[in-house]
């Protein structure tokens, strides 16, 4: 049963409402004044509110305005009772919150059909409230999941390594998960595999073709594939994560691996950035980058192993394209060459180290927040 609440100071239009409107089996509760209508609002909050405009003391568009500012009353639907029919008059009742008139004297057929409008209204109103706390509810849930997930993510990228071969990275997806992943492990007592994956897209659905691909790297579990040999590794990992096959689902890498005994590098890319292998004066940068469209994107390609030796105390930079695919504060796109520029750079001074070289790349576009899904590798070859 509605609860109405009727305000006015005329004793017969309270008589003839009530009749009216108990006529209708609503529960129906009156107040003389504007002042006392308003505490049994408060008290009540009742789903519709028929209040007189003229009164002493607090007047109706007082009233209505003191129940719309309250939150617990907003969705009230409010009738204003007047005998004033001046469009200058509607158009204050309705800035003051008002969301019908009923005219002087009442005309019971029309009462009662703005009543019924008004409680359709009413309802429709606290349907909505009632989807919009279970949406936030929802939300809630999913961010909770989401944070989850990410830190399951987090989990699995590699500890820090120190020693002849010494590690550090930084992990900033978009959102709460991303595409990005990389990982670095011993295949043998000699040689050591490091790469760096992008996966197109955001969110959840670029994060599990991420962790997938890692589980298998890890794990070393790719039939009949030398891992020690990038080009096959890559042409694996192409065969069984074609586009078709994973909602149109594609990942750049670049994957190598390393013979600590003779200081050897071999690498293959598949549309990755190349990494970028800075000497310890840093008077020599290469680019080390092959051949080779992402991963999934067509079955039949090829990807080719190319070798280098590295000198000692090298360092090498693995990174997706997030983190110099940026704007500038002057509009212009950092771009991968000055990215490259600027990692020499911090070499020169001796500021190598990653929170250094992502605070001057903030710096430039002045932001801490990055577009895309941003990850960076540094490999120390001592």
């Amino acid at each position: 049963m509605f609860q109405i609440l009727v305000i006015d100071d005329d004793p017969i239009v309270r008589m003839v409402l009530k009749n009216a409107l108990k006529e209708q089996e609503y529960q129906v509760t009156f107040a003389k004044r504007g002042d006392e209508g308003l505490a049994q609002a408060q008290q009540l909050r009742p789903a519709l509110i028929i209040c007189d405009w003229l009164m002493p003391g607090l007047d109706g568009l007082e009233v209505c305005r003191c129940v719309k500012a309250d939150p617990t009353l907003t969705t009230a639907f409010f009738i204003l009772l007047t005998s004033r029919s001046a469009i200058e008059d509607r158009v204050r009742g309705l800035d003051s919150g008002a969301d019908d008139f009923l005219s002087k004297p009442i005309e019971i057929n029309e009462l009662k059909a703005r009543v019924r409008s008004g409680l359709r209204l009413y309802q429709s109103s606290q349907e909505l409230q009632r989807l919009a706390q279970d949406l936030q509810q929802q939300k809630q849930i999913l961010e909770t999941e989401l944070a989850e997930a990410a830190a399951y993510v987090q989990s699995l990228l590699p500890d820090r390594l120190n020693g002849a071969i010494a590690t550090d990275s930084r992990f900033i997806p978009s959102r709460q998960l991303g595409g990005d992943c990389f990982d670095y492990f011993w295949l043998n007592s000699s040689h050591f595999a490091l790469y760096l994956l992008d996966v197109s897209g955001h969110g959840l659905g670029a994060a599990l073709p991420s962790v997938s691909v890692q589980n298998l790297l890890r794990s070393q579990s790719l039939q009949s594939v030398d891992f020690e040999e990038p080009a096959a590794v890559l042409q694996a990992l192409n065969k069984i994560f074609q586009m078709t096959t994973h909602h149109d689902r594609y990942f750049t890498i670049w994957y190598g691996v390393y013979n600590c005994q003779t200081r050897e590098l071999k690498y293959a890319s598949a549309g990755h950035p190349p990494a970028i292998l800075i000497s310890k004066d840093a008077t020599e940068l290469q680019h080390l980058k092959t051949k080779g469209t992402p991963i999934g994107m067509f079955l039949d390609r090829q990807y080719q192993t190319e070798r280098c030796h590295l000198a000692e105390a090298s360092t090498l930079y693995l990174f997706s394209d997030g983190i110099y695919e940026i704007k500038k504060s002057d509009g212009s796109l950092l771009g991968l060459q000055d990215c490259a520029q600027m990692l020499r750079s911090h070499h020169n001074f001796n500021r190598e180290n990653l929170t250094a070289i992502l605070q001057t790349i903030q710096s430039l576009q002045k932001s801490e927040i990055f577009e895309d899904d941003c990850s960076l590798l540094q490999v120390k070859f001592q």
